[in-house]
């Protein structure tokens, strides 16, 4: 247990912080899943749309240091190659 004032200020401060991190997230993941079910449904259309949509919360995410910012282009670039690919296939 924090023993100063600050310290128990700070621990305030974490927690709501790590809520509101862990929500953030949890957010960014869930909008991932949704782009690669499109992908692996062979949905052309509703995966680019729910990429776009994924694309700005990683970015958001990475701008408000969530994931690291190479983490977040990582991910947009191999999504945006599933879904080349899938145009390609189809």
């Amino acid at each position: 247990m924090p023993n100063s004032a600050s310290a128990r200020k700070r621990l305030r401060q974490d927690q709501a912080r790590r809520l509101h991190n862990r929500s953030a997230k949890a957010s960014v993941r869930t909008q991932l899943k949704k782009v690669r079910k499109a992908i692996d449904a062979g949905e052309v259309e509703n995966s680019e749309k729910e990429f776009q949509v994924a694309a700005k919360k990683l970015d958001q995410a990475a701008a408000k240091n969530l994931i690291h910012a190479n983490a977040a282009a990582r991910t947009k670039s191999r999504l945006s190659k599933a879904i080349k690919d899938l145009k390609n296939a189809g």
